[in-house]
């Protein structure tokens, strides 16, 4: 009775996106958990968004970490930024660009692309293109990565550009080069969000260790 006084029972159900592990967000979380409770249970599910907020108001998920936060005017939900981040040029090290200390739009103009997915968004190849174009520059897509790392060994293999994340860079090789692109201003968000009720403290206690989290986190 009193370790459910304390909400050391039942564990914890959290929802997140891909995202939210390679960025360390939810490692770091879990890992400062774990050193505080070393027996609370944790399991982990990978949901769309839209899941992730029913299974909040279900009561199936204590916490959800999600690239965009419900509704402001949600009677249920509630939601906090974690972090921002930005979009890098990733290129193969033996690309003309590589040794260019600035790239311009124009200098991307006509290139090959490898477009990287993203699964939250049904026209997500509409929304790269129209990004890019906005920017200044059209892109060649050559090819589609499921995810950024794909899209990593794509590029180190010298068949494409590719955007990641300023996250994803310590996973590059010798053979990626990354380039910042100041002119093309676009992150990944990253953000949590909980029911508005508590019911028990432990999930209280981990939404505030997730939200210290971000303060380690890389910003825009």
């Amino acid at each position: 009775g009193r370790r459910l006084g304390r909400g050391e029972e039942g564990g914890l159900c959290i929802g997140y996106v891909a995202d939210a592990m390679h960025t360390g967000i939810l490692p770091g979380a879990l890992r400062a958990l774990h050193s505080e409770r070393p027996g609370i249970h944790i399991a982990l599910y990978n949901l769309p968004p839209t899941e992730q907020f029913e299974g909040l108001r279900q009561r199936s998920l204590d916490i959800a970490l999600v690239h965009e936060p419900p509704s402001v005017d949600d009677p249920d939900l509630q939601a906090a930024p974690l972090l921002k981040d930005p979009l890098l040029l990733a290129l193969p090290a033996g690309h003309p660009l590589a040794d260019q200390k600035d790239v311009t739009p124009r200098d991307l103009d006509g290139q090959p692309w490898i477009a990287v997915e993203n699964a939250q968004d049904p026209a997500w190849r509409d929304t790269f293109v129209a990004a890019c174009t906005a920017a200044g520059f059209t892109p060649d897509i050559r090819l589609d990565a499921a995810e950024p790392l794909t899209a990593l060994g794509l590029v180190a293999s010298g068949l494409g550009l590719a955007l990641v994340q300023k996250s994803m860079v310590r996973a590059t090789t010798e053979d990626v080069a990354v380039r910042e692109l100041p002119w093309h201003d676009t992150c990944v968000q990253l953000w949590a969000a909980w029911h508005r009720i508590d019911l028990r403290p432990l999930v209280a206690s981990f939404r505030a260790t997730v939200l210290r989290t971000r303060s380690t986190a890389q910003m825009c």
